[in-house]
């Protein structure tokens, strides 16, 4: 018992000691140790008196060697199962590495208690700058926390509402996109045109659509529209559904590259001809069968284009434009 009882005694306090009594964030006692001036006084009065009871010392020689790098990056994706998100992050941290800045990545996995987390212990550890895949639901307090930094932030491919819209926005063109896989699908004479999956009334999915949409007004047919998460399950179960309930379907939007191999390879298998387009263009999509027809995001394009953004922020004081959106094509294969 003696033993355990100065092991207890032995333990040198930690940051999250001192949140924990203070009631506040990690990433709060950090801006309070770092003298930032964004923290409010009673907040920093109760950090203060947290950090003298547990007898914490902020090791500022330690801190110094990992904010010294005044070259590190975060960035913070929501999903690097889907290789859309994991070519975009590769992209963009060889982007940054050619400019001399390292990254740091950490997937939240679509969860925004994942991603307070994570943004908290980057800013602990001192970015210079943010780039932000936003998670879906409440992450107010995420961006609360981010504003409270002053550290250089954009977020990227998922628009926030315009309340949340406290930071520049990069992604590409996703109305036009759509625009240009329809245009496609009319040049060929096709009437009966579906659009499959995607969740409905998200920012991202109202966009691509946005341009199927007006499509189908412009030949004057009726929407077919099949909503779901953007997988290869649901695009492989949307193929039963389309030859069933649609036969008449002679072509299919997809939101993006994971429904349209999924629907693809459903096709194949039982036998049901339809032409289809993706949207993200993964590298998959060049060696499917056939090969598939693809809006072209330029992952390479964007990723610097981002990165140029961010680093005009920090080294030269340019803010990025509020909203910028970089160019798409078709990529026709078959």
């Amino acid at each position: 018992m003696e033993s355990n009882s100065t092991h207890t005694m032995d333990k040198r306090p930690t940051i999250v000691d001192v949140a924990k009594k203070a009631g506040v964030s990690k990433s709060t006692v950090s801006l309070v140790v770092r003298n930032s001036s964004s923290v409010r006084d009673k907040t920093r009065l109760a950090v203060l008196h947290a950090m003298e009871e547990l007898g914490y010392v902020y090791n500022r020689s330690a801190a110094n060697m990992r904010t010294g790098n005044a070259g590190l990056v975060g960035l913070v994706i929501n999903d690097l199962t889907n290789p859309f998100f994991t070519e975009f992050a590769t992209s963009l941290q060889m982007a940054l590495n050619e400019k001399g800045y390292a990254t740091v990545v950490a997937n939240t996995d679509d969860n925004p208690e994942i991603q307070d987390r994570v943004v908290g212990a980057m800013l602990e550890h001192g970015v210079s700058a943010l780039i932000l895949s936003p998670a879906y639901g409440d992450i107010d307090a995420t961006l609360a926390t981010i504003k409270r930094s002053g550290v250089p932030t954009v977020h990227v491919l998922r628009k926030l509402p315009p309340k949340q819209s406290i930071f520049p926005f990069v992604a590409p063109d996703y109305v036009s996109g759509g625009r240009m896989a329809m245009e496609h699908f009319v040049r060929r004479g096709f009437k009966h045109i579906a659009f499959v999956g995607g969740l409905e009334n998200f920012g991202v999915t109202n966009e691509r659509m946005t341009g199927y949409v007006e499509g189908m007004v412009g030949i004057g047919a009726d929407p077919i529209v099949l909503s779901g998460r953007p997988t290869r399950e649901f695009g492989s179960n949307a193929a039963k559904i389309l030859r069933e309930q649609y036969p008449k379907c002679q072509g299919a939007v997809c939101f993006n590259d994971l429904v349209a191999l999924g629907l693809l390879n459903a096709c194949n298998k039982i036998g049901h001809e339809i032409d289809i387009i993706g949207f993200d263009d993964i590298q998959e999509g060049q060696y499917s069968w056939p090969a598939l027809n693809t809006i072209s995001c330029d992952i390479a394009v964007l990723a610097n284009e981002i990165a140029n953004n961010v680093l005009a922020w920090l080294e030269k004081g340019k803010m990025p434009e509020e909203v910028y959106r970089s160019g798409v094509s078709l990529t026709v294969r078959s």
